[in-house]
């Protein structure tokens, strides 16, 4: 987003992303921490599954870049971290992540020291 951009927010309920055929491309921003990046989740292999498609078949869905901001505790609290990896390296530059841990008292893998802020 850029200064004066109109922005959407959503927090906990009942929530999801259906984007159609013939909607505008959107930019979504996912913020989750701990265990509520499951819904989240969800949605970033919904966005995968349609990239996907899009790809391989030329679906007319437009679709615009997905941002995910994840945080928890440590590390070992990043529930899916190798599967949002997983979905970076398949779309690059279309799903990106950046994961925050607040209490990480140990070493950081080098897979993850990329995407980690925080201690």
């Amino acid at each position: 987003c850029t200064l004066d951009s109109e922005v959407a927010l959503r927090v906990g309920g009942d929530f999801f992303f259906d984007p159609q055929p013939g909607d505008s491309p959107v930019n979504l921003v996912l913020i989750a921490g701990g265990v509520g990046i499951n819904p989240l989740f969800s949605i970033l292999l919904h966005i995968a599954d349609l990239h996907g498609y899009q790809e391989g078949k030329g679906n007319r869905h437009k679709l615009g870049t997905a941002k995910l901001y994840y945080s928890a505790k440590n590390t070992s609290d990043l529930l899916f971290k190798k599967n949002i990896l997983g979905l970076m390296k398949a779309f690059p530059g279309k799903i990106t992540c950046c994961f925050h841990v607040t209490q990480q008292h140990s070493q950081i893998c080098e897979e993850l020291q990329p995407h980690i802020t925080g201690k």
